[in-house]
């Protein structure tokens, strides 16, 4: 008998409007998540305790807990601490870096999580996966997905419009990063999940071209709806692959190499996502991406970052390392770094200044 169907792993609830938070309770009650109101509350030190004070009156029921940054340990240390609260739920309640802790310490103590991000900086808010420093340097660990999103529209405006912009740049790369799943298929027969390829491309597609930018409430709308069914379709597939290719390889380099003066997550997955897209010869795509990208006031230039041309090369040479196994533009062109260089600058010639 064959498989007529499918479950998609999906949050219950997915909230985005202006003020939003307001309501917090009454959704996490209406749809049964937490109709006690027991809950853990995950916040920073930052936007997320700035916060708590609109947020607890209509908690009363909920216990906070700060999380000091975005480590294992610092997960580890989350659940530690909630486990034998008899919660409902765990709510993780700033950036990215306190969802991913409350994802993997919620995944460690079998709770549910409901995401509220104050920023739309990356597709991690619903994501299965939980990105968080480590001795070893950075590493990813497969979490469920979050039962519920929580966006409050008018909490992202009031975030650093560099958070938004960075939202932009990890969108947007998903075209490239279908792109590389697609190429990868071609050459090594790797299966595509069909249904997860086309919720990550119509996400990057939606942001990349809507008219609209940062202070548009349409906009803002798009842009979060994207990075929702980003996270989604990596749910659907299984893995990161339908959002994550050279792209993501370049950034994950940038960290790995200059991790003391690598850019937003963003920012470099736009800009490597622009110059991947020139690799494969899309060069049309990709000096229509780069522009879009230049118009939301995200870098096109790793000299708007603060690199120059060696260093570019060297680490878009080193990038295929850090995803051992995935095939990518990088892995199949397979260029040096005198060629990349090259590349690169008729890429800038391309995109002008």
């Amino acid at each position: 008998m064959p498989v007529l169907t499918r479950l998609i792993p999906s949050p219950v609830v997915v909230d985005i409007r202006p003020a939003a938070l307001d309501d917090l309770a009454c959704v996490l009650a209406d749809e049964r998540i937490s109709p006690s109101g027991k809950l853990a509350v995950a916040v920073s030190g930052g936007s997320g305790a700035r916060l708590r004070e609109r947020v607890a009156p209509q908690l009363p029921g909920a216990d906070w807990y700060e999380v000091g940054g975005g480590t294992l340990d610092d997960a580890i240390r989350l659940a530690d601490e909630m486990k034998g609260g008899h919660y409902d739920a765990v709510v993780g309640l700033g950036g990215g870096k306190i969802i991913d802790c409350a994802k993997f310490a919620a995944a460690r103590i079998g709770l549910p999580l409901v995401a509220v991000p104050t920023n739309l900086a990356h597709d991690g808010l619903c994501s299965p996966v939980s990105t968080l420093d480590n001795d070893a340097g950075r590493g990813s660990y497969g979490v469920p997905n979050p039962i519920a999103v929580v966006i409050d529209l008018d909490v992202i405006r009031d975030a650093p419009v560099r958070y938004v912009r960075a939202g932009i740049g990890d969108a947007v790369s998903n075209i490239s990063a279908i792109r590389d799943w697609e190429l990868s298929n071609r050459v090594n027969g790797e299966k595509i999940d069909g249904l997860a390829a086309a919720m990550a491309r119509q996400a990057g597609e939606a942001v990349l071209r809507h008219p609209g930018g940062v202070a548009d409430n349409d906009f803002l709308q798009v842009l979060a709806e994207a990075l929702v069914l980003s996270g989604v379709a990596m749910s659907v597939s299984g893995d990161s692959r339908p959002s994550s290719g050279a792209c993501h390889e370049i950034n994950h380099a940038f960290d790995l190499l200059h991790p003391q003066r690598a850019a937003a997550h963003g920012e470099q997955c736009g800009l490597g996502a622009a110059f991947a897209m020139w690799l494969r010869g899309a060069h049309e795509e990709s000096v229509h991406m780069a522009h879009v990208l230049r118009r939301h006031g995200l870098p096109v230039r790793v000299e708007e970052i603060g690199f120059n041309a060696q260093e570019f090369a060297e680490v878009v040479e080193f990038a295929p390392r850090t995803r051992p196994g995935r095939y990518t533009i990088l892995e199949h062109v397979d260029l040096k770094t005198e060629q990349i260089k090259d590349t690169y600058t008729d890429y800038v010639k391309a995109i002008g200044s």
